[in-house]
């Protein structure tokens, strides 16, 4: 849920300078540049924990170093395409998309209690996903469809 300051905090502050800058609040442009900078943040860290990440992806799946960088590159790239008015529907229909499917290597994570900063074992497991990942990911996906879908 820390993560979620990034977008929050971001909101905000933006929303609050489009107020003082432009004389209204932007919600459009303020949700979306929550988003974009959440999501570039969090593609970032792909490069940075790539040990981590590439431990939450699912045994079956080959190649794990290519598909942390490559979803880190995806992420990065929805990040600047929420910011693009006429591809930010499609971009929030696909990062949407991505969520819940990322959200299978949450569910593995947990159940391994991976910690991706550590690269090791000792995350809280299944509680995390109970209490903190189910609703941090349900947030992700309403606000995306919100600000990226619903009000474009």
């Amino acid at each position: 849920m820390k993560l979620l300051t990034i977008l929050f905090a971001t909101f905000l502050l933006v929303l609050l300078g489009t107020k003082i800058f432009q004389g209204s609040w932007n919600f459009l442009f303020s949700g979306n540049l929550g988003m974009a900078v959440f999501i570039i943040f969090t593609g970032l860290s792909h490069f940075k924990f790539q040990k981590g990440m590439a431990m939450m992806i699912p045994e079956f799946i080959p190649a794990k170093m290519f598909w942390v960088y490559f979803t880190g590159i995806i992420e990065i790239a929805a990040g600047v395409g929420l910011m693009i008015p006429s591809i930010r529907e499609i971009t929030a229909v696909l990062l949407i998309v991505f969520y819940v499917l990322v959200f299978v290597a949450n569910i593995n994570a947990s159940k391994k209690k991976i910690n991706i900063f550590k690269a090791d074992y000792t995350r809280p497991g299944m509680n995390y996903l109970y209490r903190e990942r189910i609703l941090m990911q349900l947030i992700l996906i309403s606000w995306t469809w919100y600000f990226g879908i619903y009000l474009a």
